[in-house]
């Protein structure tokens, strides 16, 4: 499957720093029925961005003017914990967001985001606390991301670096989801599969 590439994005940031929010707060239970992936964006964060009458929370980050639209959230330690549905993903792909940037991830939610494209980026958490507070003020929500140089990019001019594996940012600039990263491999593949059967004739 191909993604979208990963290059240098510019948006807003919204900061939402509360630890531990799992995959039930991201995309609760009751929007895994489906089928397919359609309309998982109405899902994403539902019991915090609505209130019970149906309508938007105010209160909620991604429901005030400031940081509608994001392309990034600022998000707190462990976040993505719980369950291991992929659709919380699918939803913050859908209603935008390129990258999470925290303090720590947890595992399964980690590679889901890589499977499907989202960049996550992992910073100390001094670093990240001051991400957060300078993001929360709205005149700062607007950032750059960019992965080539792994720099974030501030309103304010300071840039702050990041690191990621090699090959899950050679994945993310080119689009690449885990069988396309394989089949960049494809003649070294043929390679060894030559090699091996002539070692092994039996298997042939």
């Amino acid at each position: 499957m191909s993604l979208q590439p990963f290059t240098r994005i510019t948006g807003k940031a919204a900061p939402m720093l509360a630890a531990n929010i799992d995959t039930d707060v991201i995309m609760p239970k009751q929007f895994l029925k489906g089928i397919d992936r359609n309309g998982l964006d109405r899902g994403l964060f539902f019991d915090l961005r609505f209130l019970a009458s149906g309508e938007p929370n105010p209160e909620f980050v991604l429901n005030q003017s400031a940081w509608q639209g994001a392309s990034f959230m600022v998000v707190g330690p462990n976040f993505g914990c719980g369950s291991s549905r992929e659709h919380a993903v699918w939803g913050l792909k859908q209603m935008g967001i390129r990258a999470l940037i925290g303090s720590s991830f947890a595992g399964i939610f980690y590679d889901n985001c890589q499977r499907n494209g989202v960049l996550l980026i992992t910073l100390e958490e001094a670093v990240l606390q001051r991400l957060g507070q300078t993001v929360s003020q709205p005149e700062q929500a607007l950032i750059s991301v960019d992965l080539e140089a792994q720099e974030i990019l501030l309103a304010d001019g300071q840039v702050i670096g990041f690191q990621i594996d090699t090959l899950r940012k050679t994945a993310l600039l080119l689009g690449l989801d885990a069988i396309g990263t394989t089949l960049q491999r494809s003649e070294q593949i043929k390679v060894f599969e030559r090699g091996h059967l002539a070692a092994n004739p039996w298997l042939g």
